[in-house]
């Protein structure tokens, strides 16, 4: 007799292991988008300027580069999405571009200008905020996928410069007289900015704002109002803006956190019912 044969077991087509796959990245494209990347260009060189203003002493014009730096952030990814040339070249590009220009250049101008004479605390103040900066620019582009499009998590690094720009137009606008380096509000201001930039609180982003829609009568005429006001005083104007903004977001993170506990009522402070006549009759049985 021959030997048995061992019974091999054959599984099912739709049960077998499929086979493992690497995944092939995708070819990478050459050439970049030259408009919108030119305007990154801009912002960053307006950064740098702004650095270099600093250590001329010229603090009001590197206040002034930082702005221009604004200006070009917030146009470079208008141009990107309307031109539909946008790339992930072009947002890391403005990420690195951003801790320049609103990381390093605020940094240094706030240290220089205020912070140098606190010795220790002031280039740490100055630090914590550049390390901020980039911590908030990291998580952003980390959730950029994920996140919710109406709100910021954290105040954005560009409202941070603006307000430390800000605070220093306002200060030459009042008389520039005085020393900086001895206020202690200034220091705190430093702490205070680098906190927010790294927190949870949200922050209105304004991408849903349809300006191409109808809008109520009144919105026309707040604008021409603002637009009045800017033109006549704008260091007051900016300086309000970037302060009621930075503002905004503990102010109705409260107003959210009252409204809900005011709402919810918890179940071990609702009074029991009057029960003293009961139980006195059943203690007397």
């Amino acid at each position: 007799m021959s030997p048995e044969r061992p019974t091999l077991h054959v599984l099912p087509k739709k049960m077998r292991p499929l086979p493992s796959r690497k995944r092939v990245p995708p070819p990478l494209r050459r050439g970049v988008y030259l408009l919108p990347n030119l305007v990154t260009t801009g912002g960053l060189f307006c950064g740098f300027y702004s650095v270099i203003s600093t250590f001329r002493e010229a603090y009001l014009i590197a206040a002034i580069a930082v702005l221009v730096a604004l200006v070009c952030d917030a146009l470079d990814g208008r141009i990107a999405r309307l031109t539909h040339t946008t790339s992930s070249f072009g947002v890391q590009y403005d990420s690195l571009s951003d801790v320049i220009a609103f990381g390093v250049a605020p940094g240094v101008l706030a240290y220089r200008w205020a912070l140098e004479t606190w010795g220790a605390w002031g280039w740490l103040a100055a630090s914590l905020y550049v390390t901020c900066g980039a911590l908030r620019l990291a998580r952003f582009n980390v959730q950029v996928d994920t996140a919710d499009t109406h709100h910021f998590v954290g105040l954005p690094i560009p409202a941070a410069a603006g307000v430390i720009a800000t605070t220093i137009l306002m200060y030459y606008f009042l008389g520039g007289e005085g020393a900086t380096n001895k206020h202690m509000t200034l220091l705190l201001l430093i702490y205070a900015l680098g906190g927010l930039m790294v927190s949870t609180v949200p922050y209105y982003s304004f991408k849903d704002l349809q300006m191409r829609n109808r809008q109520p009568f009144w919105w026309l005429i707040a604008g021409i109002i603002v637009v009045q006001v800017t033109i006549a005083e704008p260091q007051l104007m900016l300086f309000s803006i970037f302060s009621l903004y930075a503002l905004s977001g503990p102010v109705l993170m409260l107003l959210r956190r009252t409204r809900s506990t005011n709402a919810a009522v918890p179940l071990g402070l609702v009074a029991p019912p009057n029960r003293g006549l009961d139980s006195d009759k059943e203690s007397s049985l």
